[in-house]
């Protein structure tokens, strides 16, 4: 890079801010977005300026949600929002239910992305929520000839046969486990 010639009379034409490096670096570096964040703050103040963004050019490039990149706002950013994603496959355990049991327990759609920072309880709470498990018995479904409903303590998360943690998130268990596809069970 340092051999590379610039142009001589506009020496600023092809430099671009890379927006994926400095997410990446303010991720890595702690205290570096607020503290970049209060300079800026500080010369605009000093100057008696208003911090105007505005999209310009070839720096206006629309993001995937349709918005310039130049009108986001890094200091209000929701942190994990730009996290690593990883897709998941939840299969029922016991597919060999009968009938009715059998539609009522599996998913319809068994793919799902979610953020490496999900622990597995979040994702036992999304499959509980999609398979409309009671999260406690109540008595009107103690009856008799009603049969007890499933609850959500019932559920697991499983990977190779082995129950999962709460705690674990997705990353640990992506990195000890990268060879192949991850699968997860439940029952």
């Amino acid at each position: 890079m340092c051999n590379i010639k610039i142009h001589e009379t506009q020496p600023l034409l092809n430099l671009k801010l890379d927006r994926v490096m400095q997410d990446i670096v303010y991720k890595l570096v702690p205290g570096l977005q607020e503290s970049e964040d209060k300079r800026i703050k500080e010369f605009y103040q000093s100057r008696g300026l208003e911090r105007i963004i505005q999209p310009s050019g070839d720096d206006a490039l629309p993001d995937a949600a349709g918005l310039p990149y130049t009108s986001f706002d890094h200091s209000k950013a929701h942190f994990y929002r730009y996290d690593e994603q990883v897709s998941l496959c939840l299969e029922r355990l016991n597919s060999s239910l009968a009938g009715k049991d059998k539609t009522k327990l599996t998913l319809q759609q068994k793919f799902v992305r979610c953020s490496v920072r999900a622990e597995v309880r979040h994702l036992r709470k999304v499959l509980c929520h999609r398979l409309n498990v009671e999260k406690h018995q109540t008595q009107w479904q103690m009856l008799p000839h009603v049969p007890p409903p499933l609850l959500s303590s019932q559920v697991q998360m499983l990977f190779n046969n082995e129950s999962l943690p709460d705690h674990m998130t997705m990353k640990r268990l992506w990195l000890s486990h990268w060879f192949g596809k991850v699968r997860y069970s439940y029952r």
